[in-house]
């Protein structure tokens, strides 16, 4: 198995946040190949025109307000690159993902994990040399 390296996110590579402050039992969506749940008080985040939602908890614990509806990832994260296609189990469901693309989590575990197109992680990740 691959060595997972650890990264950071690009301090320029804010997002745009709302938390889902809704009297509903769940919002499900279509993404990432699979049906996703997002539930009350979870985050709906705008990143760069991929929108997704992230759960509470992860959101309260990893992001931080920049600016009035602008917030900036601020722990570090563990990645891989995937060496063939498959199916990561997310928080909110499941995410499919190729060959190449990377397989990014918050935990060093591999756990709280999602996936990403390698050209995407490139652009907004940087290797965390406080390793």
């Amino acid at each position: 198995m691959i060595t997972l390296r650890r990264y950071r996110k690009r301090p320029d590579q804010a997002v745009t946040a709302i938390r889902l402050e809704l009297d509903t039992e769940g919002l499900r969506y279509h993404k990432w190949g699979a049906e996703q749940w997002a539930r009350a008080g979870d985050w709906l985040v705008d990143n760069r025109g991929d929108v997704y939602t992230v759960a509470a908890d992860v959101f309260a614990r990893t992001y931080r307000e920049v600016a009035p509806g602008r917030y900036i990832k601020t722990t570090p994260v563990w990645a891989r690159r995937a060496q063939t296609a498959g199916t990561l189990p997310t928080r909110e469901g499941e995410s499919h993902y190729a060959a190449g693309d990377y397989l990014v989590f918050n935990q060093a575990d591999e756990t709280d994990g999602y996936c990403m197109a390698a050209e995407r992680f490139h652009a907004m990740y940087a290797p965390d040399d406080a390793e």
